[in-house]
């Protein structure tokens, strides 16, 4: 996943192209937070995989948690840049479920796939306040909020349960293939995929 340097939410960009150092950072951060776990990972280990001075990583993140959030929020932007083409590059909202379910396989099958970032991020934070879990609660209500449209399109009587039962779906499709066999996680995810659009054909 290609990540941009952005600002967090609630704070203000300091313009569209980051510097190279502030990228080179976040693409640290990335891999290291999604592979290891964020708590664990210490700003002297940012710094020196990243090879940036102390200095340069204060002042383009002044903490290290404000590089968490810039790290989700860049997670965050790309997820949703990517169900967008999806759904714009369909022809059908069955077509852009199934290209959904074709994209998550595919990341699921990846020997590098370590779980969605979101839920790892908000396992790591149990305040529900506390600005992690805002941040990934708003993207999972957008992401429903979009799943919802496309149950809605498919006519299904009740899209707003639907996106739920679907976000589900997703969720234990990560978490199953991430801590157990990846290929039976993708396997149920397509079946059940199929099993609700079917559904919504006759609801």
């Amino acid at each position: 996943m290609t990540l941009t340097a952005h600002e967090p939410t609630g704070h203000h960009a300091t313009g569209a192209q980051a510097p190279w150092a502030k990228q080179r950072i976040l693409e640290t951060a990335n891999e290291l937070f999604y592979n290891e776990g964020i708590r664990i990972v210490g700003v002297d280990r940012l710094i020196t995989v990243s090879s940036v001075t102390k200095a340069t990583f204060y002042k383009h993140y002044l903490s290290k948690e404000r590089l968490i959030l810039s790290y989700l929020t860049a997670r965050q932007l790309a997820d949703r840049e990517q169900l967008t083409a999806i759904v714009e590059a369909c022809s059908s909202p069955e077509a852009a479920l199934r290209e959904l379910v074709a994209v998550l396989t595919t990341a699921i099958i990846s020997p590098n796939f370590r779980g969605c970032a979101f839920a790892n991020a908000s396992a790591e934070f149990s305040d529900p306040l506390h600005p992690v879990r805002q941040l990934v609660a708003e993207h999972r209500e957008w992401k429903t909020d979009i799943l919802t449209g496309l149950f809605s399109d498919l006519g299904h009587a009740h899209p707003a349960e639907a996106a739920d039962g679907f976000m589900l779906t997703i969720d234990g499709a990560h978490v199953g293939g991430y801590t157990g066999d990846p290929v039976a996680a993708t396997v149920a995810l397509h079946q059940l995929t199929e099993s609700i659009i079917a559904g919504s054909a006759t609801a």
